[in-house]
Order: C-alpha cells, then structure tokens, then sequence
C-alpha cells in the first residue's frame, strides 16, 4: 500500500492544489490527513471540498474545531483567532457539520492518525522535543503514526535511546516505533516555504518527505483581498 499523508491545509488553496497534482503522480492508493483544513488562509471551504471530493480519511485539528465552536479562541494567537472568526463566517452548513464530524483520531491498519498528541488528542499539545515524543510514544499502540500541529516535518523513532530525523527519505526499522511529523501543506514553519507531505510505502517500509513549490504570492494576494491579517500573507514567503 502507498499513502499520502498530509494536514495542515489551512485554507491556502494554491498550496494544496500543487500538492493534489503532485501526489497524482505518487500512484497512491489512499490520501490520508492529520487535520487543520482550515484557518489563517482565503479559500477554507475549497479546500474541504478538495479534500472531500478525493474521500480523504481526515482526523480534526484546533482551527478545525475552533471554525465550528468546538474548543476555545481564547488560548489561539490573534492572527489565529482573526482568520478563524473569519472563516466561521464563510464556511456553508454542510462544511461545518463536515468539520464538526471529525474524530480526533483515525487508524488505517498499523497507522495512527492524529493531529497533536495520541495522548490527550483534545488538549492540541504539540509535539516539539525528544521528552514530547517520548510522551506520545508511551500513549502510541500501533507501528506508525502521522501528526501535524507544528507545522515541521520531522521523523520521531522510539528507539534507545530515541532519536530524530530531518531527511527527505527514511526506511522504518523493524522492531521500533515512528512518528511522523508531515509538515505544512499551508503555512510551513521550518523556514522553507514550498509545500510539504509524505508518502508511506509499506510494501518497501519507506517514507518519503516531500515538498512541493506552489503560487505563494497567489496564495497570500487571496489573504490580503479577503481583509485577514497581513502576517498570515507575509509568513508564507518567509515560510516561518
């Protein structure tokens, strides 16, 4: 089986579109996603379209629950809390009984999905060092899990002691446990701006972290022209 994992979407429709025509070329059985279809971005009730449109097995993120008065604004930042009150406004009924629908997690044979913590998945910790990964990991049942919330593609591995990757291709030893951080399809955070995923083939026990150039500028005209916070538009070029 080969999968595509993304998340992270939040409403950046040329991002995700980039990524859709990438993928088409992967030859994968199934899309999967960590959640955060919408949020900080112009296009949210496109991009659950897309996702819908293509039967995504799809797990709930904060923005996700926040666009449907299922968590708190009080603890988003400013910019955050600005986009999602905005998107409240535009997303149709039937996209927010669609996100309002969402399980915090998900599981396709040994894959776990979730978008903070297989831990406590409701509070939306993030998963950002050794001692948070380790964390999870003690909370994790199956073999592999994909995550998303911070935005940094990273491959977490419980072994002894447990270690971290950055690389672009990563074969799953045997006998350990993974955890996969799938990056940003619409507002990455590791100071490269094109779009990132990865794919999963079991057949070969390999994963793939892949990045896709997208129209930024496109991408956060739509920002500016629908009147949400101009960061939210600049930090895409910077991606941080």
């Amino acid at each position: 089986m080969r999968c595509a994992i993304l998340g992270d979407i939040h409403g950046n429709l040329p991002a995700l579109e980039a990524v859709v025509r990438a993928i088409k070329l992967e030859g994968v059985d199934t899309i999967l996603c960590v959640g955060d279809l919408v949020g900080y971005a112009a296009n949210p009730t496109e991009c659950i379209q897309v996702i819908r449109e293509r039967g995504c097995t799809v797990v709930a993120g904060n923005h996700d629950f926040g666009a449907v008065d299922r968590v708190d604004l009080s603890y988003f930042n400013a910019d955050a809390r600005d986009a999602i009150e905005w998107t409240r406004q535009q997303l149709p009924e039937t996209e927010r009984a669609y996100l309002a629908g969402l399980p915090l997690t998900g599981q396709l044979d040994s894959i776990c999905l979730v978008h903070s913590t297989p831990y406590f998945p409701e509070e939306f910790a993030y998963i950002q060092t050794l001692y948070d990964a380790s964390l999870a990991f003690s909370k994790l049942e199956q073999n592999i899990a994909f995550v998303g919330h911070t935005h940094v593609p990273v491959i977490f591995v419980n072994s002894d002691p447990l270690d971290y990757f950055l690389v672009s291709e990563f074969d799953v030893p045997n006998g350990h446990r993974v955890m996969v951080n799938v990056g940003s399809v619409g507002q990455p955070r590791d100071m490269d701006p094109r779009a990132s995923y990865a794919v999963l083939d079991t057949d070969q026990r390999k994963i793939f972290m892949r990045r896709v150039k997208y129209d930024v500028e496109a991408a956060a005209d739509r920002i500016l022209k629908a009147g949400l916070p101009e960061t939210n538009a600049q930090r895409l070029f910077w991606g941080r």
